[in-house]
C-alpha cells in the first residue's frame, strides 16, 4: 500500500466513482418487468442470474429447521449472545407517543406508530452474512414491526446457507424467500403473487440492489443506499502497528471496492503498518479479493498533526472510523462525520460487526455527513394528533383567517371563519 503525504489537497481521499448510467437500464428493466410480471419475471431473472431454477421462493419449515441443524448448537449460542446484546443496545432507542395539554384543554402530540411490515435483504456472494440478519431484523422487533420478512439469494442447489436460516430463525423472522438481487427488491416493493408488498425494505446488497433500492423509493421507503464498505483510521506514534493493518485487512476483504485509509502524524508508524499488511495479506484466505482492495482504495494518508487529520476524517466521513492515539477519548467530540467511531486499541471495527451491539448497517460513501445506522427509528412512522376545544378554536381563529387570506387561499380562511361566527353568534 501507498504511502501519500498530505499536501493540502482536499480531494486526496476522494472516493472512486461508480459509473451509474448503465446500471440504472438494466435495473429499470428488471423492476419493471416484476412489477408487470410478477413471480414469472422473479423466476426468469433468479435463473438467469442465480444460475437455479425456483418453484417455490418460500422457505419451509422444514428448510428452517435443517439450517439450524446444520449450523449447529455453538454458533447457535453465539447468534443468541449477539441477538442479548443488540436488543438491549436497541431498546434505548425505543420512542413513546407524546400529547400535551394546552389551557383551553385541546390536545395536541404524536403518535409513534411501527410500520406494518418490513422487508429485509441478506446479501450473497463473495461472502455470508448471517450478522446482516440480526442487525437489520431486531431493531425492526424492538419497534414492534407487526411482520417482519426476508429475502436472501439462493445458492446454485437452490437453498440458503444455514447460517443465514439460523440467525432469520433466531431473530423470529416470519418468512424466509429464496431470491435476490434486484428482483427481490422489485418484488418487496410492488409484491407478487408469492412475496408481499412490504412498507420499508433494509439490508446491504451490491450495485444492483442499491440501485434497485433508489428506483423503487417513494413506492417503499428505504433505508440508505449503500455503497463498498469502508475504514478510516486516525492513529499516532502509540498505535500497535500489527493491529491496525489488522483492522485494514479485516474491511478489505469485504470486497476488491472496499475502503481502507490509515491517517497518521508518524512516518515509522506508516512503514510499519505498510510492512504488516504485505506480511498480513500474504497469509489471508481472501488474498486476493484484500489484494485488489488495498492496491485500489487503500492509502496511507501522512499529515503534519493529528488537528489536520481529525479535518481529513470529518470530509471524508468514513463508515468506519478507529481512533487509535495516546488519548482517544480527548478526539471523538471532534468528530462531526462518521457512521460508527471505534475508541481504543481495543474497540476493532469486527466488534461492531457482530456482538458490540451498536447496529453495523451505517451511512456510506461520505453520506455519514447526513445519515445515521440504522436502528429503532427506520421502523416507525409518526403521525401528528390535533384535538382542538372550542375554546382553543376560537383563540386561533382570527389569525388562522388572516394568515389564509394573506396566501390567497379564502377557502382555507372560511372552512374557519363558519365555526368561528356560528360561535360568537351563539348558534
Amino acid at each position: 500500500m501507498r504511502i501519500v503525504e498530505y499536501t493540502g489537497d482536499a480531494n486526496i481521499l476522494k472516493r472512486l466513482e461508480i459509473p451509474q448510467e448503465d446500471y440504472d437500464r438494466v435495473v429499470k428493466d428488471i423492476v419493471e418487468a416484476v412489477r408487470e410480471r410478477k413471480d414469472e419475471a422473479v423466476r426468469e431473472y433468479t435463473a438467469k442470474f442465480d444460475k437455479v431454477e425456483i418453484t417455490d421462493f418460500l422457505v419451509t419449515e422444514d428448510e428452517m429447521e435443517e439450517g439450524c441443524q446444520l449450523a449447529g448448537e455453538s454458533f447457535i449460542e453465539i447468534l443468541e449472545k449477539a441477538k442479548t446484546r443488540i436488543e438491549t443496545y436497541h431498546v434505548t432507542q425505543k420512542r413513546q407517543s407524546q400529547i400535551m395539554t394546552e389551557e383551553s384543554g385541546s390536545l395536541l402530540g404524536q403518535l409513534v406508530i411501527p410500520l406494518q411490515r418490513a422487508g429485509v435483504y441478506v446479501p450473497g456472494g463473495k461472502a455470508l452474512y448471517p450478522s446482516s440478519v440480526l442487525m437489520n431484523v431486531l431493531p425492526a422487533k424492538v419497534a414492534g414491526v407487526g411482520e417482519i420478512i426476508m429475502v436472501t439469494p439462493p445458492n446454485r442447489e437452490g437453498k440458503v446457507d444455514p447460517r443465514v436460516l439460523a440467525a432469520a430463525k433466531v431473530c423470529g423472522v416470519q418468512k424466509v424467500y429464496k431470491v435476490g438481487g434486484a428482483q427481490a427488491i422489485a418484488a418487496m416493493a410492488y409484491g407478487t403473487e408469492s412475496i408481499p408488498r412490504v412498507d420499508k425494505i433494509v439490508g446491504p446488497g451490491n450495485i444492483f440492489v442499491a440501485t434497485a433500492k433508489k428506483l423503487v423509493y417513494g413506492q417503499v421507503s428505504v433505508d440508505s443506499f449503500a455503497g463498498p464498505s469502508e475504514i478510516l483510521i486516525l492513529a499516532d506514534q502509540s498505535a500497535n502497528p500489527a493491529y491496525v493493518a489488522a483492522d485494514m485487512v479485516s474491511q478489505a476483504e469485504h470486497d476488491e471496492m472496499a475502503g481502507s485509509i490509515l491517517i497518521t502524524d508518524s512516518r515509522e508508524l506508516a512503514e510499519q503498518v505498510q510492512e504488516q499488511l504485505a506480511i498480513q495479506t500474504a497469509a489471508a484466505p481472501r488474498r486476493n479479493v484484500i489484494e485488489a482492495s488495498l492496491r485500489n482504495r487503500g492509502m496511507i494518508l501522512l499529515v503534519k498533526n493529528l488537528e489536520e487529520g481529525i479535518e481529513m476524517a470529518n470530509a471524508y466521513a468514513p463508515e468506519h472510523m478507529e481512533i487509535c492515539t495516546v488519548e482517544p477519548m480527548s478526539f471523538v467530540s471532534r468528530i462531526r462525520c462518521a457512521g460508527a467511531i471505534f475508541v481504543g486499541q481495543y474497540s476493532p471495527e469486527p466488534l461492531g460487526d457482530y456482538m458490540a451491539g451498536p447496529n453495523h448497517v451505517l451511512p456510506t460513501g461520505g453520506s455519514a455527513r447526513f445519515f445515521s445506522p440504522l436502528g429503532v427509528d427506520d421502523f416507525i412512522k409518526k403521525t401528528s394528533l390535533i384535538y382542538m376545544t372550542k375554546d382553543g378554536m376560537m383563540e386561533l381563529a382570527e389569525d388562522v383567517i388572516a394568515f389564509a387570506e394573506a396566501e390567497k387561499l379564502y377557502a382555507h380562511g372560511q372552512a374557519v371563519r363558519l365555526r368561528y361566527l356560528d360561535e360568537r353568534n351563539g348558534q
